[in-house]
């Protein structure tokens, strides 16, 4: 998938109202999601990913995987993103949910393996399921 349709898939499930915004989302919660991933599951991740992507992911990456949990994580969006908690939540997800679309099954499989399991939501956007 190209750069500008993952970003597409993030504007359209975040409904955001530009593509910038989205754009701004997915950097910020790409940039929060790789310390908490070990360095050899952001290079599988960023491999899958448009070359773009790759910078948020590289950025934030540590040598150590930090280990917190969900409500941490969505903090952290929270910060990174200027929004609230609950926005943090629907902003995380619109991007994992586009990361877990344009990833291999086997590369989903261990990204979430490599997470506590109430991170694995986040990957299935509210709109998508039901």
């Amino acid at each position: 998938m190209k750069y500008d349709e993952f970003l597409n898939k993030v504007r359209e499930l975040g409904e955001y109202s530009d593509r910038d915004e989205a754009e701004h989302v997915a950097h910020s919660v790409l940039g929060t999601l790789a310390p908490r991933l070990p360095a050899d599951g952001v290079e599988h991740l960023a491999a899958q990913l448009p070359e773009p992507l790759t910078e948020p992911l590289h950025r934030g990456e540590l040598e150590d995987a930090e280990d917190f949990g969900v409500e941490e994580f969505l903090n952290r969006v929270a910060a990174a993103t200027g929004a609230r908690p609950m926005t943090a939540e629907w902003d995380a997800s619109a991007t994992l949910t586009a990361v877990a679309e344009n990833v291999s099954g086997g590369e989903l499989n261990k990204l979430l393996s490599r997470l506590p399991s109430d991170y694995a939501t986040l990957f299935g956007h509210p709109e998508l399921s039901g």
